[in-house]
């Protein structure tokens, strides 16, 4: 009898956290600063709506699954250089 970690929406198989676990370190291997959030910042998600452009959401799904945190990502980045930009 195979043994699952269940999380809220769905099973994470070994084989699945293992992939997960590559992705992170390979993106802190990269020195990827988005890699590095604050503590607080998974507590501060909100679940929205939102509309994108056909191209741009087929750009953002072409590697597959975390097409989600990508855009997430690429907002983040966004938001941080408009507010270094700014003198924020």
């Amino acid at each position: 009898m195979k043994k699952h970690i269940v999380k809220k929406h769905g099973r994470v198989t070994p084989r699945r956290l293992q992939r997960t676990i590559s992705r992170l370190r390979a993106s802190e291997d990269a020195g990827d600063p988005l890699a590095v959030r604050p503590p607080y910042w998974k507590e501060n998600k909100k679940q929205i709506r939102l509309y994108l452009d056909a191209d741009v959401l087929a750009w953002f799904k072409r590697e597959g699954r975390g097409y989600q945190t990508r855009i997430n990502r690429a907002l983040w980045k966004l938001m941080k250089d408009e507010k270094m930009n700014s003198g924020e």
